[in-house]
This record gives structure tokens, C-alpha cells and sequence, in this order.
């Protein structure tokens, strides 16, 4: 079907320049046209542009759906296909499109015809007000205009609210003709006082640094920026600075490559703000352009990920090759895609395989560990915690998540001494941290362990993190395991309020409505918790309590605990 779209898009777009009306008159495909919008709302781009395709061989001439067509088609990083709909686009006369001056402009970047840019530009080309005149700027870079060009960035830094990107694209411009000087006046913000800069621009500014033979000042740059976490992109980049190897300035060397780091830096300030997809278009056009774009590739995937389009997220991952700098970053989102597909074994695999090629690296193993955590495989995610751990030299306050999720995987393997000791250890290294005070202290109440010092660290929690309704619920639980059954009251409907649906929660709120003297709600809640799914060993639980009540429920399980504390005791 792809092949015929792609055919079909190429015979309209040789009949539109002879002027032809074929095809332009005929019935409009509803279905097609219908199964498109669906598939565009849902954010499945192969879908849209398949469906589009088909709509349009009935109706050439509709500007919906040639804009549908372009989205999707740059959603999946067809940029052949987009720029044939886009000249059809085009050809519709009083019928403006941004979609298609995107792809027009991306076409006309990655051919180098700036001459075309820049006519595109006088003629009232608009793809965005900053988008423009960046992109006017580089295009007269790319024409060896580099006066002009100078001008032109520095009337972006004027304006207000894009100064950071008027003065950012000027260092690059002048690093990309040998101007290593005047790039670091900006990016050292000795001409015109500091700029906030992305990974990327430290970066560059650090090959800037090299090739004016301060190699010593670049790496005392990324110490600054980065920190001496392990971080592979960053590591490579160390290693050769220390070797007192000149680094080439390759962040920009063509104008194109200025023009799709315009796309690249607008993609950063709109995600997270703007419609993902609007971000999207971005990230794929600066990827167009220039395809070693590690950024752009790694983002672009994020946001894939984000639009639920896991399968289009891991083929982007996959275009790293395993001597690639950033490539245990794309393995790790790589197997996240792949979790989120259902494919929870062959993420698992891949993650497995990094931790073999790559075991000197800790988030490798977090990254196993909490996957397997995910899968319930806790024996085989404690191995993967305390590999992560044991590459640590010291214990930092924010390594606590490590103890704490090995902690979890100790628990959960019915191991509690090592459990304990993990979570002190969290919270010897983040005193305050709500999960690990709930889930010890909730830990200790369920088990009647240390109930006063467990209900200390419950009420320390709920100070934390007042409005989480499973904390909450573990406190009303401590006061309730303390047979404080009044005080219970109050907490546990709160905390059912903030999780209507929890099975855990409800049953709790019954338990403590039953030995409130409140036998009628008791038993509705309980039956309410039975709707919600609980454990087979919870579900029987429940229904032991509607046929005999909770007070013999108690004694029962108070009985069958006797011989067991007596055993303990005993050892």
C-alpha cells in the first residue's frame, strides 16, 4: 500500500504541473478520509498516511487532506512523500499552509538551494516568527553572505524573548567558518553576558575550546556542566580532550546543518510545552537534515514514546550502531519501547545483552533492575540493584532509590532483614523521602514490628506528601494495627477518597468501619473491594470476612500465627 501511495502521490503531482484536473473531480473517499482522522487523532502516523493516501487518489485537490498526508508522512520521517504532497498543496491557490512550507523548506534545505530559501522567505513564507528568521540567517551563511548573515542573527538577539537563540546560532555561524574566537566571546558570555545553553551548545562550545588548543579549559567546561557521573557521550568526549587530542568542530559544519539545528533548538523550547506532535515535526525535519543528529534522533524518539507510537520509538532507538557514544542511551529507551509494546521478554534481552557489553555502566543495570522489578522477577532484579550499587564508590543521597527498590525486591521475596536494612540505608542517605518512610513503616505495621517507631515515620510521610492517598491509607493502617480504631476512622476515608477504586484501600476502609461499630458499611465496602480486582490471597480474605466477620477472621489468623512466633522464638 505504501508503494502505491507513493506512486499515486508522484502521477498527481506530474498532473498538477500539466495542469491537469485528474483525479481533482471525483467522489471524495469518506471511509478512507474517516479511517485517516481516527488514525491521526490516535497519533498512528503509518496508519494516517496509508489512509490519507487513499482518500486523496479520489480528491487531489483537498487541502485537508493534504495536510493530513504531510503531517503523517513527516510523523514517520517520509520526507519524499511529504514534499510531494506538499507541492500539491502549494499549487492550491488562497489556501496557505504551514504544514507544507515545513516541508517544502526541509526539501529545499536538504538540497542546498538557499537561493530558494531565501525567495520562499521574501515571498511570505511562514513555518513560525523565530523559525524564519533563523533560517533566513543561515540560508545566507549557506550563500557565503556571512555580513548579512551576522546582521540578520544579531536582529534575532535583539528581540525579546529570543535573545538565548539569536546569540546561540551566531557562535555556531561563526564556528562553522573558523571564527573560534568570536564563538567563544558568545558562548563564554564575555560579549554579551551569559547564555543559557542545552547539552549540545556545551558541547559544541567544547569543541570551539579545543580548537583554540584549550583542551584543559573544554574539559574543566564539561566538569562544570556534567559533572564526573559516568555518562558514555560525555566520557568519549573527556577521554580525547585528555589525550590532548584537537577536537573538530563538527556540531555545525554546513549551513544546512545550522538550519536543522534551528529546528533542533525550537524542538527543545516547544516540548514538554507545545502539542507533541507540533515538537515532533520538528525533531524529524532537524533529523532530515542532519541524520548523525544524536539529540534530535534521541528526543525524536521520547517523543514518539509520548505519542504511544512505541513501535516508530524503537526503530528510531535502533539507528545507533554499538560503537556510538550515545548508543547505551538509545539501547535502555530502546528496551522501554519495547516494555510498552508488550514485549517484555525482548526488552529484557536487550537490556541483558548492554549489561554484558556495557557493565561498567550503572544505569545499565537500573535500567535491568527495574524492568525486572516491573516483570515481578525480584530475585533476578536484586542481582541487577546490587550490581548498580556495588559500581558505586561511595553512597550518594541520590543513589537512595537503588536501596529502596532492592529493598522492595528483598520484601517481595518474603526476605525481610535485608528488606529492612535497605530501606534504612535509604533513608540514612534521604532522611524525608515519603515513599521510603511509607513503605518501612508500612512494612513494620503489617508485620507488628516496632509499631510506635512505624507510626512515626507513617506520620513523617503523610507531612511530606499530605494528598497521597496510599500513604494516608498506611497510616489510618498503623493506627488501626495499634487498635487505635477511632483515630483510624477519619485518615481511611481520606485515603479513600484520593483511591476510589483500590481494592487494598477499600478493604482497609471496611476493617476499620467494622471495628467502628459499622458492620453494615463493613461489609458494603468489602464488597466494593471485591470489584476492584484484589490477589487471589486478599479475595479470599475478603469473602472469609462477609461469611464470619472480621473479629473471627482475627482470631483465626492470630491462632495460626501462634505457632509460628513460637518457632521464631524458639531460634
Amino acid at each position: 500500500m505504501r508503494q502505491i501511495m507513493s506512486r499515486t502521490l508522484t502521477a498527481l503531482v506530474l498532473a498538477a504541473a500539466m495542469g491537469s484536473t485528474v483525479l481533482a473531480n471525483e467522489t471524495v473517499d469518506s471511509g478512507a478520509y474517516l479511517a485517516a482522522r481516527i488514525a491521526e487523532s490516535e497519533n498512528d502516523f503509518r496508519a494516517a498516511a496509508t489512509w490519507y493516501g487513499k482518500a486523496i487518489i479520489a480528491d487531489s485537490a483537498n487541502p485537508q487532506l493534504l495536510d493530513g498526508a504531510i503531517l503523517s508522512e513527516i510523523g514517520i520521517g517520509d520526507f519524499a512523500l511529504a514534499t510531494e504532497a506538499a507541492k500539491l498543496r502549494k499549487a492550491i491557490k488562497g489556501e496557505p499552509s504551514q504544514m507544507a512550507e515545513m516541508a517544502l523548506l526541509a526539501d529545499e534545505a536538504k538540497r542546498e538551494d538557499y537561493a530558494a530559501i531565501l525567495a520562499a522567505a521574501e515571498g511570505g513564507r511562514d513555518v513560525g516568527q523565530l523559525t524564519n528568521a533563523l533560517v533566513v540567517a543561515w540560508a545566507k551563511v549557506g550563500e557565503g553572505k556571512m555580513s548579512e548573515a551576522v546582521e540578520a542573527f544579531d536582529a534575532v538577539a535583539k528581540q525579546k524573548g529570543f535573545e538565548a537563540f539569536g546569540f546561540y546560532h551566531k557562535a555556531l555561524a561563526l564556528a562553522s567558518v573558523g571564527d573560534f574566537e568570536g564563538a567563544d566571546e558568545i558562548l563564554s558570555g564575555r560579549a554579551a553576558g551569559p547564555i543559557y545553553v542545552m547539552r549540545r551548545g556545551v558541547f559544541a562550545h567544547a569543541q570551539i575550546l579545543s580548537q583554540l588548543e584549550r583542551n584543559a579549559d573544554a574539559l574543566a567546561l564539561l566538569d562544570r556542566s556534567f559533572g564526573t557521573a559516568p555518562d558514555p557521550m560525555v566520557d568519549a568526549l573527556r577521554k580525547r580532550l585528555q589525550a590532548g587530542e584537537p577536537i573538530p568542530f563538527d556540531t555545525v559544519k554546513l549551513a544546512r546543518d545550522g538550519i536543522a539545528e534551528v529546528f533542533f533548538t525550537i524542538s527543545t523550547a516547544l516540548n514538554g510545552e507545545a502539542d507533541p506532535v507540533y515538537t515532533l515535526l520538528h525533531l524529524r525535519i532537524a533529523g532530515f537534515l542532519r541524520p548523525d543528529h544524536t539529540d534530535a534522533l534521541l528526543l525524536t524518539a521520547d517523543v514518539l514514546e509520548e505519542l504511544g507510537q512505541h513501535q516508530l520509538a524503537a526503530d528510531a532507538y535502533a539507528v545507533f550502531p554499538p560503537e556510538d557514544p550515545a548508543f547505551v542511551t538509545a539501547e535502555i529507551g530502546r528496551a522501554g519501547a519495547l516494555k510498552s509494546q508488550g514485549r517484555a521478554d525482548a526488552a529484557i534481552e536487550a537490556l541483558q545483552a548492554l549489561a554484558r557489553s556495557n557493565g561498567d555502566i550503572q544505569r545499565v543495570h537500573f535500567a535491568l533492575g527495574d524492568l525486572l522489578r516491573s516483570e515481578e522477577r525480584f530475585d533476578e532484579a536484586e542481582v541487577a540493584y546490587t550490581a548498580a550499587i556495588d559500581l558505586g564508590v561511595a553512597a550518594k543521597s541520590e543513589d537512595w532509590v537503588l536501596y529502596f527498590y532492592r529493598g522492595i525486591c528483598h520484601e517481595q521475596s518474603k526476605d525481610w532483614a535485608p528488606a529492612e536494612a535497605d530501606f534504612r540505608k535509604a533513608l540514612e542517605l534521604n532522611p524525608t523521602q515519603p515513599q521510603v518512610l511509607n513503605y518501612l513503616g508500612y512494612g513494620l505495621v503489617d508485620r507488628g514490628e516496632k509499631l510506635e517507631e512505624a507510626l512515626g515515620m507513617i506520620e513523617k510521610a503523610v507531612a511530606g506528601d499530605p494528598e497521597q492517598g496510599y500513604i494516608i491509607d498506611s497510616l489510618a493502617w498503623a493506627y488501626f494495627k495499634l487498635g487505635r480504631y477511632a483515630d483510624a476512622l477519619e485518615p481511611m476515608e481520606k485515603a479513600s477518597l484520593l483511591e476510589p477504586v483500590d481494592p487494598i484501600v477499600t478493604d482497609h476502609l471496611g476493617d476499620v468501619y467494622w471495628m467502628n461499630d459499622r458492620k453494615l458499611e463493613a461489609r458494603f465496602q468489602w464488597r466494593r473491594a471485591l470489584s476492584f480486582e484484589p490477589t487471589e490471597k486478599d479475595k479470599a480474605r475478603i469473602l472469609r470476612k462477609l461469611d464470619v466477620g472480621l473479629d473471627v477472621v482475627m482470631a483465626e489468623e492470630a491462632a495460626a500465627a501462634t505457632p509460628v512466633k513460637a518457632a521464631e522464638n524458639d531460634n
